[in-house]
């Protein structure tokens, strides 16, 4: 990072991870390929929000297709197997390798991927948490020595 970041004023603690990904984010170029939507499902079974990331992979087996969490990022990959030698008259849809990225929140775990009809989907589970009020004990050097940490 250059010079003070954008998340970097005294009130706004613990945003270094949001930082970075935005600025991954903003380093990113790409092509475009292959086109692909973000779809938000409505929760079911008690279970949170689940996204969902489809990807339209025409032309590519499940073996063309690898789909990889790891850490913060959803990498999924394509490459196309060469075929026997044709003798193509006008071709016009080439085989290509891609590699597209996406950045996940905290908490968010893969579900699972399924692949229909050209179309890749993959399912993102975001836990559903209980939000309330936290009460924090604060613990007074008149009660006799304080040690940090301790109750």
């Amino acid at each position: 990072m250059s010079g003070p970041g954008l998340f970097s004023s005294s009130i706004l603690l613990g945003f270094e991870e949001v930082e970075r990904a935005l600025e991954q984010v903003t380093r990113k170029g790409g092509d475009g390929y292959p086109p692909y939507n973000v779809e938000r499902l409505a929760p079911a079974d008690g279970r949170g929000e689940t996204l969902r990331i489809v990807l339209a992979v025409a032309g590519f087996s499940p073996d063309d297709l690898t789909v990889t969490a790891d850490g913060n990022q959803l990498i999924v990959q394509g490459r196309q197997s060469e075929e026997k030698p044709r003798d193509y008259l006008h071709r016009g849809i080439a085989a290509r390798r891609f590699r597209r990225s996406f950045l996940l929140a905290a908490g968010v775990e893969v579900g699972g991927a399924t692949l229909k009809d050209g179309l890749l989907a993959i399912d993102l589970q975001r836990p559903f948490k209980e939000r309330g009020v936290q009460r924090v004990a604060i613990n007074g050097a008149s009660r006799g020595t304080a040690e940090p940490g301790g109750n």
